[in-house]
């Protein structure tokens, strides 16, 4: 078979196939084959590219949304946000105005009972006075008659309103400072919030273009001392709530110093009425000793002078003892610089810290003292002031009892009635207004 082949080919035919190299030559079929190959691979790895395309596109779609829809969110989250903290600074703020307005109004009442306890001065005087001058009797005049004992209810009088009227003073003064705490709260949490609503402002005003964006390190970090919701919330209502316990206490308190005001002079001007009418009955001669009082005003001022040269060596000890506190304070404050592992609590560190205690405990005993010494320099001035002023009286009075008439006549150069003044707002628990008149004087 091959050789009838062969016999049908031309010569040159022949010729040229011996020339080829059958090796290198593949079949028909495979290259049919290898072409329908080359074709399912470009059909499987376009099609595979094509959905990977496509996946690419739909992530892109999705991520795109999802950006756009956290922006939006985020920013409606600051919107409601920025309404929140705008409603509660509002809350407080007008929590604040009513504390301020009732700070002042409590302290038109302090003002009225500081000036009634004023008022009680004159009185206390007089009748300290006319006590003073009516000790000085002698012989079977020296009794203990209806004057005197007038004179005596009116002493306990005056004090027990003084007592009473010092009283709401301080207990004014103590809740001035405790209005005072719960307004430094309100300002407080009002200057966090405004900072707080400043940056929320500041973050809703970014956006994509801004210059001053940019990648931060560890952005999702909790910082130290956060709160919840809930939290902050309670917080500003416990400052509410506080302040408003407060101007309530300080609304009852001013409706009792002002009735107090008002019962201390009517007992007053009923006691003084009772006190002129036992003077008409009886009169007596005044002679007083007043060279042993003499004699205690210069001792007491021998003492005072003494006393305030003790003051100024404390002063000067507590003042030596500030420069090398600086110098402890200082080396270490340096001495906290130290880098590494050389930031060591060595026995320098330790002996400094003692230091320091030494230095403190000391300027502490030398101002305790000091204060003591200025506390009593203060009680023998007052004291001074006051031997003075009975002594000018006993040297004015060595006479007769028509001058302890004449001494008491300086109550009748003043009012009986004060004059109403300033009238002081309050409100009662009903929410309505009071007006109860600011007494300047119980003259």
């Amino acid at each position: 078979m091959a050789t009838r082949v062969l016999r049908c080919i031309p010569k040159f035919s022949v010729m040229t196939t011996f020339s080829m190299k059958p090796g290198l030559r593949s079949t028909v079929s495979d290259w049919i084959n290898y072409n329908k190959e080359i074709s399912d691979t470009t059909e499987y790895k376009r099609h595979l590219s094509h959905g990977i395309r496509m996946e690419g596109r739909t992530l892109c779609n999705d991520t795109s949304n999802k950006t756009k829809w956290g922006e939006y969110d985020s920013s409606r989250r600051l919107r409601d946000r920025i309404n929140d903290i705008t409603l509660s600074k509002k809350s407080l703020e007008a929590c604040a105005e009513k504390l301020d307005m009732e700070m002042d109004a409590l302290t038109l009442s302090k003002d009225a009972a500081e000036h009634a306890l004023a008022a009680t001065l004159l009185p206390l005087e007089v009748t300290n006075e006319c006590l003073t001058l009516r000790e000085s009797r002698q012989g079977n005049e020296l009794v203990s008659d209806p004057v005197e004992a007038e004179l005596k209810k009116e002493l306990e009088v005056i004090n027990k309103a003084q007592q009473i009227l010092q009283q709401c003073i301080d207990h004014a003064f103590k809740h001035l400072c405790l209005l005072q705490e719960a307004r430094h709260q309100l300002t407080l949490d009002l200057q966090h919030k405004t900072e707080a609503l400043d940056l929320d402002m500041s973050c809703l005003s970014l956006s994509v273009t801004s210059s001053e964006i940019s990648l931060k390190p560890n952005p999702t970090r909790v910082p130290p001392g956060s709160t919840t919701p809930e939290q902050w919330i309670q917080f500003s209502q416990r400052n509410l709530t506080h302040a408003q316990e407060e101007m309530q206490a300080s609304l009852d308190l001013r409706e009792n110093i002002n009735i107090t005001i008002a019962q201390a002079q009517n007992e007053l001007n009923s006691q003084r009425m009772a006190t002129r009418f036992a003077f008409r009955k009886r009169t007596h001669q005044l002679e007083q000793a007043h060279q042993e009082l003499q004699w205690q005003i210069k001792a007491i001022q021998d003492e005072i002078n003494e006393l305030k040269e003790d003051i100024v060596r404390l002063e000067r000890d507590v003042q030596s003892k500030m420069a090398p506190l600086k110098l402890v304070h200082t080396r270490l404050e340096y001495r906290t610089r130290r880098p590494g592992m050389d930031l060591c609590r060595d026995e320098v560190q330790y002996g400094l810290v003692e230091e320091t205690k030494e230095l403190s405990s000391s300027i502490l005993a030398l101002k305790q003292k000091l204060a003591q010494a200025q506390d009593s320099l203060q009680v023998l001035q007052l004291h001074e002031a006051r031997m003075l002023a009975d002594l000018t009286h006993k040297q004015e009075a060595l006479s007769v009892e028509q001058r302890s008439m004449q001494t008491r006549q300086r109550l009748n150069t003043a009012p009986i009635k004060s004059k109403p003044l300033a009238v002081l707002p309050l409100t009662n628990s009903s929410g309505m207004h009071k007006h109860y008149p600011k007494y300047k004087d119980f003259a």
